[in-house]
């Protein structure tokens, strides 16, 4: 593990508000300790979870969108510091690993213009170096038996999540994707787009879902992809489930659920599906925050969900008073996800 910043004892306290009568997960999450080996840590620790922060937007940018994710780490674990540990779930159960430290990345990419040819080399051979430094930690924190809690960054890193795993995992696995777009685009270079695509030509990713495509927003040369590997990749679209009523909310989770809980999945969840959250693509239509909550707690039951990456969130792209807001929204979902897996 050596591309990644620990997150120290001391970091957690600067982001803890201490309040007499009460308990804060940033007084009982862990920490690796300094000079001890992050690996020989978390396997001897009783903690479950990983948290580890992924502050970039390269992939992002790759993708002709705009940038903004890579401060959602620092606004999450600000959030997830001050829940309170209780009775309904407990911060002990938690190891803050830290981040991957992708500073020189993100400093090259601010000279780079997406709009040209060679620059867009440049970002995808970029976002290549990032896919192995997240491929090669989740793949160290999964082989030890723990799951990952991944905050974002751009959706490319499914990559490496989906890599990490199958690898760790001795096989494919399958993943669940809550998102209005596929990110199974064509492989034309490494970019948030296609992820899941890059995951899947290279015997990674073995069954996937996309849960609420938006149609307006999914290409036809996509559509027809997924149409021939119809046993493979699959799709429900939100506009059939919440504006046609086509279908049912409740119903299509267990239809997907059927689909790829008989092998180790991951759950990827694209904050840009939900209206009005500051993120590289929003949206004024989609499913709501209670919906995306209701789906982490669902699929996080099963004891095949191996780990859950939340991506996409744009703190520095919402208004100031506002920007708090997406950290708070990650630390319900990470907390929805370990309470469901406790069951």
């Amino acid at each position: 593990m050596e591309k990644f910043i620990p997150f120290t004892f001391h970091d957690l306290a600067k982001v803890t508000n201490h309040r007499s009568g009460e308990i804060k997960f940033g007084e009982k999450m862990l920490t690796v300790p300094i000079g001890t080996n992050p690996i020989s840590f978390i396997k001897n620790t009783d903690a479950k979870y990983v948290l580890l922060g992924i502050p970039e937007d390269i992939g992002i940018r790759a993708n002709f969108g705009r940038p903004g994710a890579a401060s959602a780490w620092n606004e999450a674990i600000k959030s997830i510091a001050n829940i309170q540990h209780n009775r309904f779930c407990k911060g002990s159960q938690i190891v803050v690993l830290g981040q991957i430290n992708v500073s020189e990345e993100m400093e090259e990419v601010e000279n780079l213009n997406f709009h040209n040819i060679d620059d867009r080399v440049k970002l995808s051979q970029l976002v290549k170096k990032i896919d192995k430094d997240v491929s090669h930690i989740i793949f160290s924190i999964v082989k030890l038996g723990k799951i990952p809690i991944i905050i974002g960054g751009g959706h490319n890193n499914a990559y490496g999540n989906i890599k990490g795993t199958a690898l760790a995992k001795g096989k494919p696995i399958n993943a669940i994707n809550f998102d209005a777009h596929s990110d199974f685009r064509i492989l034309e270079g490494r970019h948030s787009g296609n992820g899941f695509s890059y995951a899947y030509e290279e015997g990674f990713l073995k069954k996937y879902f996309v849960f609420g495509l938006h149609e307006n927003y999914t290409s036809k040369s996509v559509l027809d992809i997924i149409k021939k590997t119809d046993d493979r990749v699959r799709y429900n679209t939100y506009d059939s489930i919440n504006i046609r009523k086509e279908k049912n909310f409740s119903q299509e989770m267990i239809d997907a659920l059927e689909f790829i809980k008989m092998e180790p999945f991951g759950i990827e969840i694209d904050l840009d599906a939900i209206p009005n959250i500051a993120s590289s693509a929003m949206t004024l239509s989609g499913f709501s925050v209670e919906e995306l909550r209701q789906f982490v707690s669902y699929f996080a039951k099963d004891k095949n969900a191996t780990y859950i990456h939340i991506c996409e969130g744009a703190p520095d792209l919402d208004i100031d008073k506002n920007n708090h807001l997406i950290g708070k929204l990650i630390g319900y979902l990470v907390t929805d996800f370990i309470k469901s897996k406790a069951q």
